[in-house]
């Protein structure tokens, strides 16, 4: 299967403003690319990349005063296959979790499991340990939040999620992610695009947001949002939730002014 990804960004800042931006395919994914990835910048503006400590692809730019456009075009190799559903993956004890995977059971910016630790074992301390738990936790997060493009909310946390029972897919993930740390199941929230390929149109396109958990020595992936298995993910980004996979992080003002997303199946 071969998709073709993209998007348009367009800033208005009122003087330079340095900018941090995660727009680039993970790398993990950069072998399957057709051609190298550009980010294009228009009016052009040096740019530089490096990997931050999540292994995450970072562009640093200064965007001049007045309008800057952001985009790419790529197209992507993929296997067409669904998320992979593993029932007899395990949950491990935490003396036996790798080193790397302690820090996707702290608490986060967007993930306060110190205030959802009592909530989460009332709800699913009777569900058996592991895949079943996890699916529990996608099961009762999809029941109980309202999806709504009108609910997006940039400050919303996990509590906020749980609390206003309405949000988009970030809020979906964070509080998903915050559950399975409050249970001991390392969870990392993950960005990028995410197309309806077997699936019907879901409504406009934008990137989404998903999470993985450590199980079974090995990661997986879940998708409270949607909570079915999907085709043609295209990961941009991991991290503990959303603050370390932000679009964009400008430090000083600017102005959203355009966003478009596309992720296609290319016919044939």
């Amino acid at each position: 299967m071969r998709i073709r990804a993209g998007y348009q960004i367009v800033y208005d800042c009122p003087q330079p403003t340095p900018m941090l931006l995660m727009v680039s395919p993970h790398p993990s994914r950069m072998p399957d690319l057709e051609a190298p990835h550009e980010v294009v910048f228009d009016p052009p503006v040096p740019a530089r990349q490096y990997n931050d400590g999540f292994g995450n692809l970072c562009t640093r730019v200064t965007a001049p005063a007045g309008r800057l456009t952001i985009s790419a075009d790529l197209v992507m190799r993929d296997p067409g296959t669904w998320d992979r559903v593993v029932p007899e993956a395990i949950q491990h004890p935490l003396e036996e979790l790798p080193d790397e995977a302690i820090v996707f059971l702290l608490g986060s910016r967007y993930c306060e499991t110190d205030r959802l630790s009592d909530t989460a074992w009332s709800l699913f301390a009777g569900t058996q340990p592991g895949w079943a738990r996890v699916q529990a936790i996608c099961d009762w997060v999809h029941n109980h939040i309202t999806f709504g493009y009108e609910h997006a909310n940039s400050q919303r946390t996990a509590w906020g999620a749980y609390m206003d029972r309405r949000g988009v897919c970030r809020d979906y993930a964070h509080l998903a992610v915050a559950f399975c740390r409050c249970l001991n199941i390392p969870a990392r929230y993950c960005t990028g695009w995410l197309g309806d390929i077997g699936v019907p149109p879901g409504g406009p396109m934008d990137f989404a947001a998903w999470f993985e958990v450590y199980l079974g020595g090995e990661w997986h992936t879940f998708d409270a949002r949607n909570n079915q298995p999907r085709i043609g993910r295209i990961l941009m980004a991991r991290g503990r939730d959303a603050t370390d996979v932000a679009i964009s992080t400008s430090f000083g003002p600017c102005m959203l002014v355009d966003f478009q997303v596309v992720t296609d199946e290319i016919p044939g």
